[in-house]
């Protein structure tokens, strides 16, 4: 993870400075910090050369400093701070969307093998996994805008305030989200229940005389799901991706519109933190998926062992 970390850093800190235009132009013009272009270029650090700004922004972070915005001047970790629940909120409630829709279309989809439920269900994935979620996302909102004159609100209603107007709220672009992360894991799942169907051990819990739904349970589910709890770490860093879609859509004043805040307006201390904290957040998930794939499969433990 130490070396993963360094080199996304040392990616996103070139790729901020490789975007068409100057940072210091657009602050002078307007803000105007400073009497002169280079003042304001050596207020900022930016008149250094690139590694020198490197290592002290490095060093910085080491130290738990991750810097202030360039434009409002507030500590990036409080604005963190800030945004996080409701990246939190969104991210987490898609993938439980997607867990439950994946995994139980994806069982029902084996156990109806090649009849009308599972050609339905592999169908309704495959629409899923190829409209990309900013086009459900905008219908989602011109559609009933236009018919129905509804459209979600725009304003964020805190947890707080109204926990049922919150969950309401963030239950659109979260279905919307869920059901495209969800397409993966029904495919997975279906295919992982489709193999354990052919092993011996359930064929020997048939004859034994289990019923069907103890056969899918307690034998072929926990070992098919293994599988897709693996490709749930992935599903993490594509629904941070499609939550910079759905807050901008949804005008939710998350991590991803912050994102998307940052490079438009060139912040570089805000823009390489928070980059850097979902990265870690991503391998944090994972190391997290590895850990239960551990707990579940008493294979890794007796290889461990």
């Amino acid at each position: 993870m130490v070396p993963t970390l360094l080199v996304v850093s040392v990616m996103v800190f070139i790729i901020m400075r490789l975007l068409p235009g100057d940072v210091v132009n657009l602050m002078f013009q307007d803000l105007g910090y400073a009497a002169s272009l280079a003042e304001m270029r050596a207020r900022l650090g930016l008149d250094l050369p690139f590694h020198q700004q490197y290592g002290r922004w490095l060093a910085d972070v080491l130290r738990g400093d991750f810097g202030q915005s360039l434009w409002t001047q507030r500590a990036v970790l409080s604005v963190l701070a800030e945004r996080l629940p409701v990246t939190l909120e969104l991210g987490l409630l898609s993938l439980a969307i997607a867990v439950v829709y994946g995994g139980v279309t994806g069982v029902v989809a084996a156990v109806r093998h090649d009849r009308w439920p599972d050609v339905t269900l592999r169908s309704v994935a495959m629409v899923f996994l190829s409209l990309p979620s900013f086009w459900l996302g905008t219908l989602a909102i011109v559609v009933p805008s236009i018919w129905l004159g509804w459209s979600p609100s725009l304003q964020l209603v805190p947890f707080a305030t109204s926990p049922v107007d919150n969950v309401l709220q963030f239950l659109l672009p979260a279905a919307i989200l869920g059901s495209h992360l969800g397409a993966p894991i029904m495919r997975m799942t279906r295919a992982m229940m489709l193999e354990v169907f052919r092993h011996d051990y359930v064929r020997t819990a048939r004859a034994k005389g289990l019923d069907q739904r103890g056969v899918v349970l307690k034998h072929a589910l926990r070992n098919a799901i293994i599988p897709s709890i693996t490709i749930l770490g992935v599903q993490t860093s594509q629904a941070i991706a499609g939550s910079i879609v759905m807050e901008t859509l949804f005008q939710l004043p998350g991590m991803g519109s912050l994102l998307v805040e940052s490079v438009a307006h060139r912040d570089f201390p805000m823009f390489q933190s928070l980059v850097l904290f979902l990265a870690l957040f991503v391998m944090g998930v994972n190391l997290l998926v590895d850990l239960t794939y551990f707990l579940i499969d008493p294979r890794t433990r007796a290889q461990a062992g």
